[in-house]
C-alpha cells in the first residue's frame, strides 16, 4: 500500500502505510501507560537483527499471541505457550526472543513493584522530560547514547536479554523518551 500524502517525513520512513502510520502517530510520541511500554519492550525486542516494518506489520498478530501484551499472562507463560509461540506463523518465531519475552515480563513486574511503575522507572531516566534532538537529517541520527548503555546495563543486570544498548535507544524513541524527528519533517513544524 502506498501513501497517497506528499507530507515530508523522516527520511527513514518508507512510503508503506503501515511506516507512515507508525511515524506520524507513535514515533517519539510519549507513552506512559505500562501495558503499552511492556508492548513496545517486547517488540523492540523481536526487532533484533531484522527490520522494524517486519515487525509492524506482525504487530496485531504479537498481541493475539501474548495476550495483548499483558505483563502478568505472559510473565507465566508455561512450555506449552513456548511451543505455541514457536509455532505461530503470525509471530517471529525465534524461541530466543520468546524466550527472552517471557523473562522480560518477570522481570518488568519486579521493577513495577520496586518503582510503582514501570512508567516511574524509565521516564525516571530523564526526569520526565523527553530529550528533544535537534538532527538535520536521517544521515546524523545516533543508534544509541550513553543514556541507552546505562539503562541497557541496569536493564541486564536486572536479568533482562534483547536489550541491548541499540534496542534500548531504539525503544527510547519508539516511547518517545526521545524525539528524534529531523528537522525537516513535517513533525517538527
Amino acid at each position: 500500500m502506498e501513501s497517497t500524502t506528499e507530507l515530508k517525513r523522516c527520511k527513514w520512513c518508507s512510503n508503506d502505510l503501515v511506516y507512515q502510520d507508525y511515524h506520524d502517530n507513535e514515533w517519539g510520541v510519549p507513552k506512559y501507560d505500562d501495558r503499552t511500554l511492556f508492548e513496545m519492550l517486547i517488540l523492540e525486542g523481536a526487532q533484533a537483527g531484522l527490520s522494524w516494518i517486519t515487525i509492524l506489520k506482525r504487530r496485531e498478530n504479537y498481541r493475539k499471541a501474548f495476550d495483548n501484551f499483558d505483563v502478568q499472562k505472559v510473565a507465566k507463560y508455561s512450555e506449552k505457550d513456548i511451543d505455541r509461540l514457536v509455532n505461530d506463523k503470525g509471530i517471529i518465531r525465534n524461541k530466543l526472543k520468546i524466550n527472552s519475552a517471557i523473562k522480560n515480563a518477570k522481570v518488568f513486574i519486579e521493577i513495577q513493584k520496586e518503582f510503582g511503575s514501570f512508567s516511574k522507572y524509565i521516564w525516571s531516566k530523564i526526569n520526565d522530560t523527553p530529550i528533544i534532538n535537534h538532527y538535520k537529517d536521517a544521515t546524523v541520527l545516533p543508534v544509541t547514547s550513553s543514556l541507552a548503555e546505562q539503562i541497557s546495563k541496569e536493564l541486564k543486570k536486572k536479568g533482562m536479554s534483547f536489550v541491548g544498548p541499540i534496542i534500548v535507544y531504539s525503544y527510547m524513541q519508539s516511547i518517545g523518551m526521545i524525539n528524534d524527528h529531523t528537522l525537516d519533517c513535517f513533525l517538527r513544524k
